[in-house]
């Protein structure tokens, strides 16, 4: 039984690392999330022709624990949850939070 509980808890770890989920919380700071630092990614959330640029891609990996914030607010949610928007992140080398999947 102690055998299945250590195999139990690995499964679980293994998961949750492949997952993306983490212990980290989203929080919705507005120090650090501000969605104006996005505003070099524009053009490419607006256009599957437009490559990111260098300063969309750091700016976008830097926001990244706000974009589930964003995804809340009516505001923003069509430019984080669309297509464009995941091919961006893609192309900037990062995952989608969670929240952004489903």
């Amino acid at each position: 039984m102690k055998s299945f509980s250590i195999l139990f808890i690995a499964v679980v770890v293994v998961v949750v690392a492949l997952t993306g989920e983490s212990a980290e919380a989203v929080t919705c700071n507005p120090v650090t999330c501000n969605p104006m630092k996005l505003n070099p990614c524009l053009g490419a959330i607006s256009s599957p022709t437009v490559t990111p640029t260098k300063e969309c891609c750091t700016n976008l990996i830097k926001q990244k624990s706000c974009l589930c914030c964003y995804m809340k607010n009516p505001a923003y949610k069509h430019y984080v949850d669309s297509p464009n928007a995941r091919r961006v992140s893609v192309i900037c080398g990062i995952f989608s939070p969670m929240c952004l999947l489903g």
